[in-house]
């Protein structure tokens, strides 16, 4: 999606000081960059901004569509070749699918950050994946994809 695009390359370029909040809303978002599963190109994207003592919440909800986004299998493939932006800089992080208690205590967060996640979640049929990113001090030892999207 165009505006995604635009998105992005607004919130690098100003260090997030512009679109830094999804379209007309006001909520703050992150820009997430990570190596594509089957092109192995940097691909990017701004989610929502779920933030806890330091980790984040990269909610795979795709609306509520029935499928998962193609964001999803990247990050499947290369868990470890990911760099967040939250300000002006980007940080290298990995990522983790969560599940049970604490799948529900990310997902509690993730709702009051975003209400709309509850309705994507009756809308689907599908358990909407959740990632939480945690800080890391650099991409795995073939993290070229990720030092390229710093």
């Amino acid at each position: 999606m165009q505006w995604v695009r635009d998105q992005v390359e607004t919130y690098e370029r100003t260090g997030g000081r512009e679109a830094g909040t999804l379209r007309d809303t006001g909520i703050p978002v992150i820009i997430v960059a990570m190596r594509g599963a089957k092109s192995g190109t940097v691909r990017k994207i701004a989610l929502m901004r779920v933030e806890h003592d330091g980790d984040y919440a990269l909610v795979a909800s795709k609306g509520g569509a029935p499928d998962n986004p193609d964001w999803y299998y990247n990050l499947v493939a290369h868990p470890t070749e990911v760099t967040v932006q939250d300000g002006p800089e980007p940080f290298f992080v990995r990522v983790r699918l969560v599940d049970g208690a604490e799948y529900d205590a990310w997902w509690a967060r993730s709702v009051a950050v975003f209400a709309p996640y509850a309705q994507y979640k009756e809308k689907t049929s599908r358990q909407i994946p959740l990632f939480v990113a945690t800080r890391s001090t650099t991409a795995d030892a073939d993290g070229a994809a990720a030092k390229r999207a710093r």
